[in-house]
C-alpha cells in the first residue's frame, strides 16, 4: 500500500511542474505573471481564491478539533473555522467590482498611487515580511504531512516541497498558481468526499456514529465558543482576504468586475460545502475510537493533528488514499505558492521598479519578480529547515499589515475624502495598537472582550484615526479614482 501511495504522490508533484511549464507559455508580461493578465474567469478565479484560504488548517486542523482527540473539543462546530471563509467571501462580493477596476497588481501600488509615496513603502514592508514567514510556515506543514504519509525524512520532504512549489511558481507565475490550485482545491474536496462513505462504512453505518459520540458533539457552536468568536473569526478573515496580497491579487486577475464578483459567491460556496467534510471525518474518527475501531494511541502518536490521515490508511483503498494524501499536501502547497508569488510581485512592482531603478523595463520587472521568488523559497527552506525565531517575527507582522491598511484600502474606493494623512495615520495607528494587544505590553488592558484577536481593536483605533485625519486633512485630489502611472 505504501509504495502505490508513494507512486501517486509523485505522479501529482510531477504533474504540478508540468502545469507550471505549460503556464509558463502563456506569460508575456509582468501583467501576466502577476495577475494573469486580468483574464481570468469566475471558474478558474473561484478555484484559486478558495484554494488559497483551504489550507493544511482547514483540512488536518478541522479534523482534529472535530475529533475532539486534540486539546479543542470542538466537534460540528469545528465547520465553522471554514464557513467564516465563505461567509467574508459573501461580504467581499460587494466590493469585488471595485476591486477589479482599482486595475492595479499589488496593494501597496493602490497605497502609493492613492496616499502617496510614504504610505506605499510602508505597506509594502508591512505586506512583504509576512509572506516570507507564511511561507516558511506552509513549507513546514507541507513537509511535515508529506513525512507522515510517506514514511521520509521531515528534512527530504521540505526539499522537495520547496522545490516542487517555487518551481512550479516561478515558471507560470499567476496563470500556473491559478491552474494548480483549481487541480489543488479539486483534489481535496473530491478526496475527503470520497473517503466519508468508506468511513461510514467501516463504522458500521450513521446509526453507530451517531451513538458512539457525546451528544454536545452535534452542537453548532459551543465548542468552538460562541457567536462571539464566530464574528471575531468573520472580521479576521475579512481584514486579510481583503489587503493579503495572496488573496486580492485573485480580484485584480478576474477579467472584469462581475467576473470578480461571481467568482468570490461560487468560492464561498465552495467553502460552505467543504466545511462539513473534515468535521464529519472527524466525528467519525471520534465514533471509531470510541467504538474500539480504531487504536487512539495509533492516532496520537503522530499527534491528534493526522488523525485523519491515519485513518485513511485503515478504511481506504491504497489508490484513492493516495489522491486523498496528495490532496491534503496540495491544500498548503496552494498556499505557499500564493505567498511567494504575491511577495516577489511586491517586490517586483513596489520595491525595485519604485526606488532601486525606476527605468527598469516590465520585462525587467518581471525577471526581478521570478528571482526574488526564488530567494523567498531558498530563504523560507532555510527558516523551516532550521525552525529559528525569525519565522515567529515574521508572522507576527502578518497582524500588522490588516489592521491599519484596511479602512484605507476600502473606503479609498468609495469616499472621495480619504487622504494621505488618514491613510498614514490609520496605517501607524492600526499597527502599534495590534502590536499592544498581540504581545500585552501594556499590563490589564482589555478591550470588552476581543483581547484573543489582536486585529479587532487595531481595526477600531485605525477607522477611528482614519476618519478624524481624513476629515481634518482632506484630500486635495477629492477623487476615488487612482491618477494614471508615470510614464
Amino acid at each position: 500500500m505504501q509504495v502505490t501511495i508513494i507512486i501517486v504522490v509523485a505522479v501529482y508533484m510531477l504533474a504540478m511542474l508540468g502545469i507550471g511549464y505549460m503556464a509558463s507559455k502563456r506569460i508575456k508580461s509582468s501583467t501576466d505573471f502577476m495577475v494573469a493578465g486580468r483574464r481570468m474567469g469566475p471558474i478558474l478565479m473561484a478555484g484559486t481564491l478558495a484554494a488559497t484560504e483551504i489550507g493544511g488548517g482547514s483540512s488536518l486542523g478541522v479534523v482534529e478539533n472535530a475529533s475532539s482527540l486534540g486539546k479543542a473539543q470542538w466537534g460540528l462546530s469545528a465547520s465553522w473555522y471554514v464557513l467564516t471563509m465563505g461567509i467574508a467571501f459573501i461580504i467581499l462580493t460587494f466590493i469585488a467590482p471595485k476591486l477589479r477596476s482599482s486595475e492595479v497588481k499589488t496593494v501597496p501600488e493602490y497605497f502609493r498611487r492613492k496616499y502617496g509615496a510614504v504610505a506605499g513603502i510602508f505597506t509594502s514592508i508591512t505586506m512583504f515580511l509576512p509572506l516570507i514567514g507564511l511561507t516558511a510556515g506552509q513549507f513546514m506543514a507541507s513537509s511535515t504531512i508529506l513525512s507522515v504519509m510517506l514514511g521520509i525524512s521531515p528534512k527530504l520532504a521540505l526539499v522537495i516541497v520547496s522545490i516542487v512549489v517555487t518551481a512550479y511558481a516561478v515558471m507560470g507565475g499567476m496563470w500556473s498558481v491559478a491552474i494548480t490550485d483549481f487541480v489543488q482545491v479539486g483534489l481535496i474536496v473530491l478526496g475527503m468526499l470520497v473517503a466519508v462513505p468508506f468511513a461510514i462504512n467501516f463504522a458500521g453505518g450513521w446509526e453507530q456514529i451517531k451513538q458512539n459520540v457525546p451528544e454536545e458533539t452535534w452542537h453548532i457552536w459551543r465548542g468552538i465558543g460562541g457567536p462571539k468568536a464566530i464574528i471575531a473569526l468573520i472580521i479576521m478573515y475579512l481584514a486579510t482576504f481583503t489587503v493579503g496580497q495572496e488573496a486580492v491579487s485573485r480580484y485584480y486577475s478576474a477579467r472584469d468586475g462581475k467576473a470578480a464578483k461571481q467568482g468570490s459567491i461560487i468560492a464561498a460556496i465552495v467553502n460552505g460545502i467543504y466545511a462539513f467534510i473534515p468535521t464529519i471525518l472527524g466525528i467519525i474518527t471520534l465514533a471509531l475510537v470510541n467504538m474500539g475501531k480504531v487504536d487512539s494511541s495509533l492516532i496520537l502518536s503522530q499527534g491528534s493533528r493526522y488523525s485523519l490521515p491515519v485513518l485513511a490508511t485503515i478504511v481506504m483503498p491504497a489508490i484513492i488514499c493516495g489522491l486523498l494524501f496528495s490532496g491534503i499536501i496540495s491544500a498548503t502547497m496552494s498556499s505557499a505558492d500564493s505567498d511567494m508569488l504575491g511577495a516577489g510581485s511586491i517586490f517586483g512592482n513596489d520595491i525595485y521598479k519604485q526606488y532601486i531603478r525606476k527605468d527598469a523595463s516590465d520585462r525587467e520587472v518581471m525577471r526581478v519578480t521570478q528571482i526574488t521568488m526564488v530567494a523567498v523559497g531558498a530563504i523560507g527552506l532555510f527558516v523551516a529547515l532550521s525552525a529559528t525565531s525569525i519565522i515567529a517575527l515574521l508572522m507576527f507582522s502578518f497582524t500588522l499589515r490588516a489592521a491599519g491598511a484596511f479602512f484605507p484600502y476600502v473606503i479609498g474606493h468609495y469616499w472621495k475624502k480619504a487622504s494621505s494623512a488618514g491613510a498614514i495615520a490609520s496605517l501607524l495607528a492600526g499597527s502599534v495598537v495590534s502590536v499592544i494587544y498581540e504581545r500585552k505590553l501594556i499590563s490589564g488592558l482589555t478591550f470588552f472582550g476581543w483581547e484573543g484577536q489582536s486585529v479587532i481593536p487595531g481595526l477600531v483605533c485605525a477607522f477611528v484615526v482614519f476618519m478624524l485625519f481624513s476629515l481634518i486633512f482632506p484630500s486635495k485630489r477629492e477623487s476615488c479614482e487612482l491618477p494614471p502611472l508615470a510614464g
